[in-house]
This record gives C-alpha cells, sequence and structure tokens, in this order.
C-alpha cells in the first residue's frame, strides 16, 4: 500500500479480479502494466463479453492507456442442417401385361421411346423367349434407365 491508498498494481489486479467474476464469457483475464498504461489480456466468449470487461476495468481502474489484447474464442462450427435427401427411385417397376400390347408399346409408355424394347427383353429372360411372344398377365419388369 502506498502512501495515498493502493498502489497502481494493486488496484489494477484487485478491478482484473473483479471483473472477471463479474463479467460472464471472460477467461483466464491478465494485466500487464508498463507505468500507467494496462494491456489486458484473456479470452473472451464474444466480442460483447471483450467490450464489457474492457469497460468495467475502465470503470475501476483509471489508466493513461488501456491497451485491450482479450481475444475472441472462436466460435464453434455450425453444423450444416440435416436436409433430408428425397428417396431414390425405385430400381425397377414391375409391369402387367395388358390383352393387345407389345414390347415396343411398354418402352414408349415407360421411356418414351418404343425403340428401347429389348431393355425390358434383357431384364425378362427368364419369362420371356422372344421378344414378340408376351402375354397378358404376365408381369415385367421394367429396368430403371
Amino acid at each position: 500500500m502506498g502512501l495515498f491508498g493502493a498502489s497502481f498494481e494493486d488496484k489494477v489486479k484487485g478491478a482484473i479480479a473483479q471483473v472477471q467474476q463479474q463479467t460472464p464469457g471472460i477467461a483466464s483475464l491478465a494485466a500487464q502494466i508498463d507505468g500507467k498504461i494496462v494491456t489486458l489480456t484473456g479470452t473472451a466468449a464474444s466480442i460483447e463479453a471483450k467490450t464489457a470487461a474492457m469497460q468495467a476495468f475502465n470503470a475501476l481502474v483509471q489508466t493513461d492507456n488501456t491497451i485491450n489484447m482479450i481475444r475472441v474464442a472462436a466460435p464453434a462450427p455450425i453444423a450444416p442442417k440435416a436436409v433430408e435427401a428425397p428417396p431414390p427411385p425405385p430400381e425397377e417397376v414391375i409391369h402387367e401385361v395388358q390383352r393387345g400390347e407389345t414390347l415396343s408399346g411398354i418402352a414408349k409408355q415407360h421411356y418414351g421411346k418404343a425403340s428401347l424394347y429389348m431393355k425390358i427383353f434383357e431384364a425378362n429372360r427368364d419369362v420371356l423367349s422372344n421378344p414378340d411372344l408376351i402375354k397378358p398377365g404376365q408381369k415385367l419388369r421394367i429396368p430403371k434407365l
């Protein structure tokens, strides 16, 4: 203690303890003193906490200059929103052959091109032996393009 009360260093130490305790979001607050110039260091959870700590300190201690070197902690990374993927299209469709239908007609109906009838034939070789011989009631797999 000096002749006229607490020393400048004691005032700074007391102010640091008080600011650390009363300012939410401040961690490891410390001060480096060079004459009547004080450099504050530590970590703040936000720029608002950093500013509040500086203002609180300046209200408690009269300095020639207070340098704010409190660093703002990096914010936690924001997880991207989970985007629900649309369900995958079915791999194949089952088509029941109707009277009068042909593979080329079925291909035109499902693919928009009659010339793709061989794709349906190849996918149904287990039930078809000839692309020109299909019967009503047969269930044919229509593979995805």
